[in-house]
Protein backbone atom coordinates (compact mmCIF):
# COMPACT_ATOMS: atom_id res chain seq x y z
CA UNK A 1 0.00 0.00 0.00
CA UNK A 2 1.44 3.40 -0.99
CA UNK A 3 0.92 6.81 0.58
CA UNK A 4 1.39 8.06 4.10
CA UNK A 5 -0.84 6.83 6.90
CA UNK A 6 -3.60 9.43 7.36
CA UNK A 7 -3.46 11.58 10.50
CA UNK A 8 -6.17 10.42 12.89
CA UNK A 9 -8.43 13.14 14.26
CA UNK A 10 -12.07 13.71 15.19
CA UNK A 11 -14.16 16.73 14.21
CA UNK A 12 -16.99 17.10 16.72
CA UNK A 13 -20.00 19.08 15.53
CA UNK A 14 -21.53 21.75 17.72
CA UNK A 15 -24.45 22.20 18.09
CA UNK A 16 -25.41 18.54 18.35
CA UNK A 17 -27.68 16.40 20.52
CA UNK A 18 -30.60 17.50 22.69
CA UNK A 19 -32.69 20.41 21.49
CA UNK A 20 -34.89 22.47 23.84
CA UNK A 21 -38.07 20.59 22.86
CA UNK A 22 -36.57 17.16 23.59
CA UNK A 23 -35.04 18.36 26.86
CA UNK A 24 -38.44 19.69 27.95
CA UNK A 25 -40.25 16.46 27.00
CA UNK A 26 -37.81 14.17 28.83
CA UNK A 27 -37.82 16.39 31.95
CA UNK A 28 -41.65 16.40 31.82
CA UNK A 29 -41.73 12.58 32.07
CA UNK A 30 -39.09 12.54 34.84
CA UNK A 31 -41.06 15.19 36.79
CA UNK A 32 -44.29 13.22 36.35
CA UNK A 33 -42.54 10.13 37.79
CA UNK A 34 -41.26 12.20 40.73
CA UNK A 35 -44.61 13.83 41.49
CA UNK A 36 -47.01 10.95 40.85
CA UNK A 37 -44.82 7.83 41.01
CA UNK A 38 -44.94 5.00 38.47
CA UNK A 39 -46.59 3.90 36.34
CA UNK A 40 -46.63 6.95 34.05
CA UNK A 41 -48.03 6.18 30.61
CA UNK A 42 -46.56 7.81 27.50
CA UNK A 43 -48.33 7.74 24.15
CA UNK A 44 -45.74 6.70 21.52
CA UNK A 45 -42.02 7.19 22.25
CA UNK A 46 -41.52 10.44 24.19
CA UNK A 47 -38.65 11.19 21.78
CA UNK A 48 -37.18 8.99 19.06
CA UNK A 49 -34.19 7.60 20.91
CA UNK A 50 -33.67 4.01 22.06
CA UNK A 51 -31.44 4.84 25.03
CA UNK A 52 -33.86 7.48 26.41
CA UNK A 53 -36.89 5.19 25.99
CA UNK A 54 -35.17 2.17 27.58
CA UNK A 55 -33.90 4.26 30.54
CA UNK A 56 -37.40 5.64 31.22
CA UNK A 57 -38.97 2.20 30.84
CA UNK A 58 -36.66 0.91 33.59
CA UNK A 59 -37.94 3.73 35.84
CA UNK A 60 -41.59 2.74 35.46
CA UNK A 61 -42.77 4.43 32.27
CA UNK A 62 -45.17 2.40 30.14
CA UNK A 63 -45.09 3.31 26.44
CA UNK A 64 -48.31 2.68 24.50
CA UNK A 65 -49.21 3.15 20.85
CA UNK A 66 -52.76 4.36 21.41
CA UNK A 67 -54.60 6.29 24.12
CA UNK A 68 -57.10 3.41 24.34
CA UNK A 69 -54.36 1.25 25.95
CA UNK A 70 -54.13 3.59 28.98
CA UNK A 71 -56.35 2.50 31.90
CA UNK A 72 -59.27 4.83 32.63
CA UNK A 73 -58.31 7.70 34.94
CA UNK A 74 -54.53 7.11 34.62
CA UNK A 75 -51.84 9.70 33.82
CA UNK A 76 -50.62 9.92 30.22
CA UNK A 77 -47.92 12.11 28.67
CA UNK A 78 -48.19 13.10 25.00
CA UNK A 79 -44.85 12.93 23.21
CA UNK A 80 -42.76 15.81 21.83
CA UNK A 81 -44.07 15.06 18.33
CA UNK A 82 -47.60 16.24 19.13
CA UNK A 83 -51.05 14.67 18.79
CA UNK A 84 -54.20 15.49 16.87
CA UNK A 85 -57.34 16.97 18.49
CA UNK A 86 -58.99 13.53 18.18
CA UNK A 87 -56.43 12.13 20.65
CA UNK A 88 -57.22 14.90 23.18
CA UNK A 89 -60.94 14.09 22.81
CA UNK A 90 -60.34 10.37 23.35
CA UNK A 91 -58.22 11.11 26.46
CA UNK A 92 -61.02 13.28 27.90
CA UNK A 93 -63.61 10.57 27.19
CA UNK A 94 -61.46 8.04 29.06
CA UNK A 95 -61.07 10.48 31.97
CA UNK A 96 -57.28 10.45 31.62
CA UNK A 97 -55.05 12.99 33.32
CA UNK A 98 -52.84 14.38 30.56
CA UNK A 99 -49.51 16.17 30.35
CA UNK A 100 -48.90 17.57 26.88
CA UNK A 101 -45.15 17.52 26.15
CA UNK A 102 -45.58 18.57 22.50
CA UNK A 103 -42.60 20.66 21.40
CA UNK A 104 -43.65 24.35 21.24
CA UNK A 105 -42.26 24.53 17.68
CA UNK A 106 -44.63 21.71 16.63
CA UNK A 107 -47.50 23.50 18.40
CA UNK A 108 -46.65 26.57 16.30
CA UNK A 109 -47.18 24.53 13.09
CA UNK A 110 -50.50 23.19 14.50
CA UNK A 111 -51.65 26.78 15.01
CA UNK A 112 -50.63 27.67 11.44
CA UNK A 113 -52.72 24.75 10.14
CA UNK A 114 -55.73 26.00 12.09
CA UNK A 115 -55.31 29.55 10.88
CA UNK A 116 -55.04 28.62 7.20
CA UNK A 117 -57.87 26.06 7.46
CA UNK A 118 -60.11 28.76 8.96
CA UNK A 119 -59.35 30.93 5.91
CA UNK A 120 -60.25 27.91 3.72
CA UNK A 121 -56.77 27.37 2.24
CA UNK A 122 -55.53 24.07 0.85
CA UNK A 123 -52.49 23.14 2.96
CA UNK A 124 -49.66 21.14 1.40
CA UNK A 125 -47.77 19.57 4.30
CA UNK A 126 -44.24 18.52 3.38
CA UNK A 127 -43.26 15.59 5.57
CA UNK A 128 -42.72 11.85 5.89
CA UNK A 129 -45.74 9.57 5.65
CA UNK A 130 -46.50 7.74 8.89
CA UNK A 131 -44.33 10.02 11.07
CA UNK A 132 -46.06 10.85 14.36
CA UNK A 133 -45.55 14.58 13.96
CA UNK A 134 -47.19 14.55 10.52
CA UNK A 135 -50.17 12.56 11.83
CA UNK A 136 -50.69 15.07 14.67
CA UNK A 137 -50.34 18.11 12.40
CA UNK A 138 -52.59 16.77 9.63
CA UNK A 139 -55.16 15.80 12.29
CA UNK A 140 -55.67 19.48 13.13
CA UNK A 141 -57.58 19.98 9.86
CA UNK A 142 -57.74 16.69 7.91
CA UNK A 143 -60.08 18.11 5.24
CA UNK A 144 -57.59 20.85 4.33
CA UNK A 145 -54.23 19.07 4.61
CA UNK A 146 -52.54 16.96 1.93
CA UNK A 147 -49.23 15.26 2.65
CA UNK A 148 -46.40 15.82 0.18
CA UNK A 149 -43.62 13.33 0.87
CA UNK A 150 -42.10 12.43 -2.50
CA UNK A 151 -41.57 14.21 -5.84
CA UNK A 152 -44.52 12.13 -7.14
CA UNK A 153 -46.74 13.53 -4.37
CA UNK A 154 -45.73 17.06 -5.45
CA UNK A 155 -46.66 16.24 -9.05
CA UNK A 156 -50.05 14.76 -8.05
CA UNK A 157 -51.26 17.29 -5.45
CA UNK A 158 -54.64 18.82 -6.33
CA UNK A 159 -56.00 22.08 -4.92
CA UNK A 160 -59.43 23.68 -5.19
CA UNK A 161 -58.22 27.24 -5.76
CA UNK A 162 -54.59 27.81 -6.87
CA UNK A 163 -54.69 31.32 -5.36
CA UNK A 164 -55.43 29.89 -1.88
CA UNK A 165 -52.72 27.32 -1.24
CA UNK A 166 -49.92 27.31 1.36
CA UNK A 167 -47.07 24.95 2.19
CA UNK A 168 -46.10 23.97 5.75
CA UNK A 169 -43.57 21.35 6.85
CA UNK A 170 -42.63 18.77 9.43
CA UNK A 171 -40.12 20.42 11.77
CA UNK A 172 -37.36 17.78 11.48
CA UNK A 173 -36.76 17.60 7.72
CA UNK A 174 -33.67 18.41 5.69
CA UNK A 175 -33.80 22.10 4.81
CA UNK A 176 -32.50 21.44 1.28
CA UNK A 177 -34.90 18.58 0.56
CA UNK A 178 -37.85 20.65 1.79
CA UNK A 179 -36.97 23.58 -0.47
CA UNK A 180 -36.67 21.16 -3.39
CA UNK A 181 -40.31 20.07 -2.78
CA UNK A 182 -41.38 23.71 -2.41
CA UNK A 183 -39.85 24.57 -5.81
CA UNK A 184 -41.65 21.59 -7.40
CA UNK A 185 -44.94 22.76 -5.90
CA UNK A 186 -44.32 26.38 -6.87
CA UNK A 187 -43.88 25.39 -10.53
CA UNK A 188 -47.42 24.00 -10.41
CA UNK A 189 -48.91 26.63 -8.10
CA UNK A 190 -47.12 29.99 -8.68
CA UNK A 191 -49.21 31.66 -5.94
CA UNK A 192 -48.14 29.11 -3.32
CA UNK A 193 -47.89 30.97 0.00
CA UNK A 194 -44.98 30.45 2.41
CA UNK A 195 -45.48 29.74 6.12
CA UNK A 196 -45.55 32.94 8.19
CA UNK A 197 -42.31 31.79 9.87
CA UNK A 198 -39.80 29.02 9.30
CA UNK A 199 -41.35 25.64 10.18
CA UNK A 200 -38.11 23.65 10.17
CA UNK A 201 -36.91 23.92 13.72
CA UNK A 202 -33.82 25.95 14.61
CA UNK A 203 -32.15 22.85 16.09
CA UNK A 204 -32.65 20.76 12.93
CA UNK A 205 -31.21 23.56 10.75
CA UNK A 206 -28.30 24.18 13.14
CA UNK A 207 -27.32 20.50 13.34
CA UNK A 208 -27.41 20.22 9.55
CA UNK A 209 -25.35 23.43 9.23
CA UNK A 210 -22.66 22.07 11.58
CA UNK A 211 -22.41 18.83 9.58
CA UNK A 212 -22.19 20.74 6.28
CA UNK A 213 -19.34 22.83 7.68
CA UNK A 214 -17.15 19.79 8.40
CA UNK A 215 -18.35 17.05 6.00
CA UNK A 216 -15.94 17.79 3.12
CA UNK A 217 -12.97 17.24 5.47
CA UNK A 218 -14.32 13.91 6.76
CA UNK A 219 -13.48 10.43 5.51
CA UNK A 220 -16.26 9.11 7.74
CA UNK A 221 -19.13 10.80 9.60
CA UNK A 222 -20.77 8.95 12.51
CA UNK A 223 -24.21 10.24 13.48
CA UNK A 224 -25.44 9.07 16.89
CA UNK A 225 -29.21 8.63 16.66
CA UNK A 226 -32.01 6.10 16.29
CA UNK A 227 -33.38 4.71 13.05
CA UNK A 228 -36.85 6.12 13.68
CA UNK A 229 -35.44 9.62 14.28
CA UNK A 230 -36.18 11.72 11.22
CA UNK A 231 -33.68 14.47 12.00
CA UNK A 232 -30.88 11.94 12.74
CA UNK A 233 -31.39 10.13 9.43
CA UNK A 234 -31.30 13.49 7.62
CA UNK A 235 -27.88 14.23 9.17
CA UNK A 236 -26.43 11.15 7.43
CA UNK A 237 -27.88 12.30 4.08
CA UNK A 238 -26.65 15.87 4.59
CA UNK A 239 -23.12 14.63 5.44
CA UNK A 240 -22.91 12.61 2.23
CA UNK A 241 -24.36 15.41 0.10
CA UNK A 242 -21.87 17.89 1.62
CA UNK A 243 -18.86 15.78 0.68
CA UNK A 244 -18.20 13.19 3.40
CA UNK A 245 -16.75 10.01 1.88
CA UNK A 246 -18.88 7.77 4.09
CA UNK A 247 -21.52 8.26 6.81
CA UNK A 248 -23.43 5.96 9.15
CA UNK A 249 -26.19 6.19 11.77
CA UNK A 250 -25.55 4.36 15.05
CA UNK A 251 -27.39 4.19 18.38
CA UNK A 252 -24.34 3.18 20.41
CA UNK A 253 -20.53 3.12 19.98
CA UNK A 254 -20.60 -0.69 19.97
CA UNK A 255 -22.51 -0.60 16.65
CA UNK A 256 -19.56 0.93 14.77
CA UNK A 257 -18.18 -1.60 12.27
CA UNK A 258 -14.37 -1.45 12.60
CA UNK A 259 -14.03 -1.96 8.83
CA UNK A 260 -15.53 1.53 8.36
CA UNK A 261 -12.29 2.90 9.86
CA UNK A 262 -9.97 1.33 7.25
CA UNK A 263 -7.85 4.06 5.66
CA UNK A 264 -9.77 6.77 7.56
CA UNK A 265 -8.02 9.88 8.84
CA UNK A 266 -10.73 12.35 9.84
CA UNK A 267 -13.89 11.12 11.57
CA UNK A 268 -16.79 13.56 11.95
CA UNK A 269 -19.08 13.00 14.96
CA UNK A 270 -22.51 14.48 15.59
CA UNK A 271 -25.85 13.47 17.08
CA UNK A 272 -29.54 13.96 16.43
CA UNK A 273 -31.75 16.31 18.43
CA UNK A 274 -33.09 13.54 20.70
CA UNK A 275 -29.69 12.10 21.71
CA UNK A 276 -28.22 12.60 25.20
CA UNK A 277 -24.55 13.69 25.07
CA UNK A 278 -23.48 10.71 27.21
CA UNK A 279 -23.81 8.55 24.06
CA UNK A 280 -21.54 10.90 22.09
CA UNK A 281 -18.93 10.85 24.89
CA UNK A 282 -19.07 7.03 24.83
CA UNK A 283 -18.35 7.10 21.07
CA UNK A 284 -15.42 9.54 21.55
CA UNK A 285 -13.91 7.17 24.17
CA UNK A 286 -14.37 4.22 21.77
CA UNK A 287 -12.62 6.14 18.97
CA UNK A 288 -9.80 7.31 21.31
CA UNK A 289 -9.06 3.69 22.24
CA UNK A 290 -8.49 3.05 18.52
CA UNK A 291 -6.19 6.00 17.98
CA UNK A 292 -8.63 8.84 17.26
CA UNK A 293 -7.89 10.77 20.45
CA UNK A 294 -7.38 14.21 18.90
CA UNK A 295 -10.81 15.93 19.06
CA UNK A 296 -11.53 19.35 17.59
CA UNK A 297 -14.96 20.96 18.06
CA UNK A 298 -16.49 22.64 14.99
CA UNK A 299 -18.91 25.32 16.22
CA UNK A 300 -21.31 26.93 13.75
CA UNK A 301 -24.06 28.27 16.05
CA UNK A 302 -24.77 28.99 19.69
CA UNK A 303 -28.07 27.74 21.12
CA UNK A 304 -29.51 29.41 24.19
CA UNK A 305 -33.17 28.49 23.74
CA UNK A 306 -35.05 26.86 26.62
CA UNK A 307 -38.77 26.11 26.91
CA UNK A 308 -40.89 26.24 30.07
CA UNK A 309 -42.28 22.92 31.30
CA UNK A 310 -45.82 21.93 30.20
CA UNK A 311 -48.33 24.02 32.13
CA UNK A 312 -49.81 20.92 33.87
CA UNK A 313 -46.44 20.51 35.62
CA UNK A 314 -45.83 24.22 36.23
CA UNK A 315 -49.02 24.32 38.34
CA UNK A 316 -47.82 21.46 40.55
CA UNK A 317 -44.17 22.53 40.75
CA UNK A 318 -44.86 26.14 41.73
Amino acid sequence: MTGATPVKRVLLAKPRGYCAGVDRAVIAVEKALELYGPPVYVRKEIVHNRHVVETLRERGVIFVDETSEVPEGALVVFSAHGVSPAVHVEAAERNLRTIDATCPLVTKVHKEVNRFAKDDYDILLIGHEGHEEVEGTAGEAPDHVQLVDTAEDAAKAQVRDPSKVVWLSQTTLSVDETMERVEQLRERFPNLADPPSDDICYATSNRQGAVKAMAAECDLVLVVGSRNSSNSKRLVEVALQAGARDAHLIDFAREVDESWLDGVGTVGVTSGASVPDVLVMELLRWLAERGWADVEEVTTASEKIAFALPRELRKVSS
